[in-house]
């Protein structure tokens, strides 16, 4: 499973930027302030935070607010860097977040959650396995088992969402970053565009009509924005866009299930979820061909093991979906968690003894 993530990755950065890019706007207005907004659980091992923020819409002339999500990065090793909107050209436009093996200049903007104007400190790779900051992530060390915890004072509370202009952030990036931006990145997955698409449909989402305070399940309180960037945007340029190339095609299954009438959303309790496990503690027999060798089936185990148990949980979150729509019975609804638990309960033994066996 590594080899084929792996392979997909290179194939990403072989492929020339021009085939993916799509046409650019600038506007005029800038995008309301982030609102404040609480981060859900990390749901497993592997998953890194890719953080909210304000896209727009020219079909309707408007911003409107894409959830911040946990998202399996597409390769072992890989960051993300977060999109911002800077000035630039009489007007604002957006520079696409991407994922590389370093945080990128993100216009200095205060995401949160570790993503503080520069750099990311929610947590680092680390001998093939990711760990997260206590401190700046929402864990749970049943789920999470590689955890630190360091404090940063970098975490302070200016909600402006853009760089440069009237009012916007001043910072600018260093040689290091723009070295960095000129360099083949991976686009967002799969999972980003289509949640990116779901924000778009949901008229609730635009900031004509929450005034910059967005009704999603992740926002706690708000904070209002200045006029001048609550007022109509009016489309501006046309600049080009950054280097980014096509998305990892892999599936992946986030902790939220968005409605398809385009309602916030909602969360799906699998009863007996299939057990994360953990990664194995690295071995030292004297001899590192061997202890090598046993990492490196250990590793494509856990790969397997977290496909299987995404592919399941994407079944069912389906399914709920669907019974959701149809307004289903509550003992029809019962007996699909009946039928839920039990494929949950097949597949942790079946990877149970799995792993027995390996090991």
């Amino acid at each position: 499973m590594r080899t084929i993530r792996t392979l997909f990755a290179f194939l990403a950065l072989a492929i020339p930027v021009s085939l993916f890019g799509q046409v650019n706007f600038s506007i005029s207005i800038g995008p309301p302030p982030l609102p404040v907004y609480e981060q859900p659980i990390c749901p497993g091992d592997g998953y890194l935070w890719t953080p909210g923020y304000w896209a727009y819409d020219n079909s309707v002339s408007d911003y409107y607010w894409v959830d911040g999500e946990w998202v399996m990065a597409p390769e072992i090793g890989l960051l993300w860097t977060p999109g911002y909107w800077g000035w630039g050209d009489g007007g604002y436009r957006f520079y696409d977040g991407y994922w590389g093996t370093q945080v990128g200049f993100y216009g200095g903007i205060n995401y949160g959650f570790g993503y503080y104007g520069d750099g990311y400190d929610g947590g680092r790779w680390d001998n093939g396995h990711f760990s997260y900051n206590r401190s700046a992530s929402h864990v749970d060390l049943a789920r999470n088992h590689n955890v630190y915890e360091t404090h940063f004072s970098g975490n302070n509370e200016n909600r402006v969402s853009f760089n440069g202009g009237t009012g916007g952030i001043e910072a600018r990036a260093t040689s290091q970053q723009d070295e960095l931006s000129k360099q083949k990145h991976i686009a967002p997955v799969a999972s980003q565009t289509e949640h990116v698409q779901t924000a778009r449909t949901n008229p609730e989402l635009r900031a004509s009509a929450n005034h910059g305070r967005p009704p999603v399940a992740t926002v706690s309180k708000p904070e209002a924005g200045n006029d001048h960037q609550m007022a109509t945007p009016v489309l501006a340029t046309e600049p080009s866009k950054p280097e980014v190339i096509a998305p990892a095609p892999e599936p992946r299954v986030e902790p939220l299930t968005r409605q398809s009438d385009g309602t916030s959303p909602k969360a799906v309790a699998h009863p007996n979820e299939p057990v994360i496990t953990s990664h194995p503690e690295p071995i030292n027999s004297g001899n590192a061909k061997a202890d090598q060798k046993y990492q490196k089936q250990q590793d494509n185990l856990m790969a397997k093991q977290n496909q299987e148990r995404q592919s399941l949980q994407q079944k069912q979150d389906s399914e709920h979906q669907r019974m959701t729509q149809q307004k289903s019975s509550d003992a029809q609804t019962k007996q699909a968690e009946q039928k839920h638990q039990q494929q949950t309960e097949q597949l942790s033994q079946k990877q149970q003894d799995s792993t027995d066996k390996k090991n």
